[in-house]
């Protein structure tokens, strides 16, 4: 392996407190850096620290996609020390702050990859792919990935996002802040029925560019397979994307508390092999996942595949 992959990362990020005993809490984070920092090769990996709310303001960005009454709200909430968005999602002071810095991580994310020909991992919170646009829910403040995708049509020779969320919930508000553009595409495999309780098969967009793939409870790698060979894979070919996002949810491994699927953190590495084949450059940004373990190792499997020099034949 002689690649380089780029993880954006604050610890900062450590700042948005959910509470006591709130599954999406700052430990998902310190395990990840803790196992990137251990793994073989480590020294392949480029840290970076997000671009400072001062030196690049989110907000046009943030207020693109969700309602000003909404931003407005959520500062405020934050600004009186915190709150509850809905009974699952809480915010505390730093929260508002922590969740644009959030925003322009994945904003350098999109930077890092057209610049350096390098995929990049975003390790982020709050996660952000179920909020929509007029409201947080779910454990996530703004739309990332969909902020992200509207953002790099706006850079040049992009025409073309595509947006994979292998969570194991449906990202809903993705879909609702993306749906309505013929120039992205949505795609999720995730267990149903779940929270949230959207995502059916006959959700396609107002473009025919949503693909959604419910998965049973109890679902295993070879079940993923079939449908990235059956429909994914065709899916992402048909629309050509010439930007790949991935809204890397964790949370469908056998460990994870919050959700029925069966994974094992090594079948992230066959997923990425596969998204590989449509774009060898990714940008990659942490959604869910609960277990420390599991999501940690699920990680470091992520990025092995990434930093593989030749595509391995699945």
């Amino acid at each position: 392996m002689t690649s380089q992959l780029t993880v954006i990362y604050s610890d900062a990020f450590l700042n948005h407190d959910t509470g006591y005993m709130h599954p999406e809490n700052s430990g998902r984070l310190a395990a990840i850096a803790k196992a990137l920092r251990a793994a073989p090769w480590s020294s392949q990996l480029r840290w970076q620290v997000p671009t400072a709310i001062a030196d690049r303001d989110p907000l046009p960005w943030v207020r693109a996609q969700h309602h000003s009454q909404y931003v407005d709200s959520l500062e405020q909430l934050a600004k009186t020390g915190g709150g509850l968005l809905d009974p699952d999602t809480p915010i505390s002071s730093a929260s508002f702050e922590v969740a644009l810095l959030a925003v322009n991580a994945w904003l350098d994310g999109v930077d890092r990859v057209l610049q350096a020909s390098q995929s990049t991992f975003v390790l982020s919170r709050p996660p952000g792919h179920h909020a929509v646009s007029d409201r947080g829910m779910g454990f996530c403040l703004f739309g990332n990935a969909a902020i992200a995708a509207h953002y790099a049509l706006q850079q040049p020779n992009i025409n073309r996002i595509a947006i994979l969320d292998w969570d194991v919930h449906h990202g809903n508000g993705t879909q609702a802040l993306v749906e309505d553009n013929a120039n992205i595409a949505y795609c999720s495999l995730h267990q149903f029925p779940a929270y949230p309780g959207t995502g059916r098969a006959t959700e396609r967009g107002l473009h025919n560019n949503v693909l959604n793939i419910p998965m049973s409870r109890g679902s295993t790698l070879p079940d993923y397979q079939a449908q990235f060979e059956d429909a994914v894979m065709p899916f992402l070919r048909d629309f050509k994307p010439d930007f790949l996002i991935i809204s890397a949810g964790y949370d469908a491994n056998l460990a994870d508390p919050l959700a029925g699927v069966s994974l094992q953190p090594a079948d992230y590495a066959v997923f990425t092999r596969y998204c590989r084949e449509i774009q060898p450059n990714i940008l990659f940004g942490l959604e869910g996942g609960y277990d420390y373990d599991a999501l940690a190792q699920s990680v470091v499997e992520t990025i092995s595949a990434c930093l593989e020099t030749e595509l391995s034949v699945i």
